[in-house]
């Protein structure tokens, strides 16, 4: 939770327990990249023996080179947070995400905000299975919202509500203060800055800091 009040609830969208582990794999990258990096001397005997050669001879180098760049840019490019906003008052819904493109990843990386009505909302509970490397059963699930078209059930949007496992308690709570408000739901001892990230985390210290449009900023915390 990062705010919550007559007006507006702010919940947090932040995936805490991975970030970070990118940023290790990075280090670990660029230990094999300069372990398997050979000398001058190596480089110039590679190079007479032709240039296929040579290229195949360098492509275990040059893929832990760009794993580990890729690692690090996906651990520090990712906001700190990914906030949405339910105001119940303008029953207005603002959405922070991140675009990644994944096919692309050395690609254009960008923050989106989105607003939608309140009424076009539909929260969906997913569950995926699949097996693990030692055979092992996975079984993950959480909550997606679908944005559908006025007054049909035509999807034309979706983005996730909550990170981790969610059997729908996220969406439950989200209901009943759009319905009945804060009063409604038990008191909220901590509220979490999005931008304030543990000390000792550097991939999320290095990461941007959550900064909505001014005019959604002020939009989106307003009774209008």
């Amino acid at each position: 939770m990062n705010a919550i009040d007559d007006t507006y609830l702010e919940i947090s969208r932040r995936s805490a327990k991975m970030r970070g582990l990118m940023f290790v794999y990075f280090l670990i990258g660029v230990g094999f990249f300069l372990f398997l990096m050979p000398d001058l001397a190596t480089m110039k005997r590679m190079w007479s023996l032709g240039l296929v050669r040579t290229a195949r001879a360098l492509a275990p180098t040059c893929s832990f080179a760009a794993i580990a760049l890729l690692c690090l840019r996906i651990d520090t490019a990712i906001p700190r947070d990914e906030p949405i906003r339910f105001n119940r008052l303008r029953r207005k819904v603002y959405v922070y995400s991140f675009r990644i493109i994944w096919w692309n990843p050395f690609g254009r990386w960008y923050v989106t905000t989105k607003t939608y009505n309140w009424g076009d909302l539909r929260a969906e509970l997913w569950r995926q299975r699949g097996f693990t490397a030692q055979g092992g059963l996975l079984i993950t699930w959480g909550v997606s919202i679908a944005v559908v078209k006025p007054d049909t059930n035509e999807v034309i949007d979706r983005f996730p509500l909550s990170v981790g496992q969610d059997e729908g308690s996220s969406w439950d709570y989200v209901r009943v203060y759009m319905q009945l408000g804060p009063q409604a739901l038990p008191p909220v001892e901590d509220l979490h800055d999005p931008n304030e990230v543990p000390p000792l985390n550097l991939a999320l210290r290095l990461a941007p800091k959550v900064q909505w449009p001014a005019e959604m900023d002020a939009e989106s915390r307003s009774a209008g």
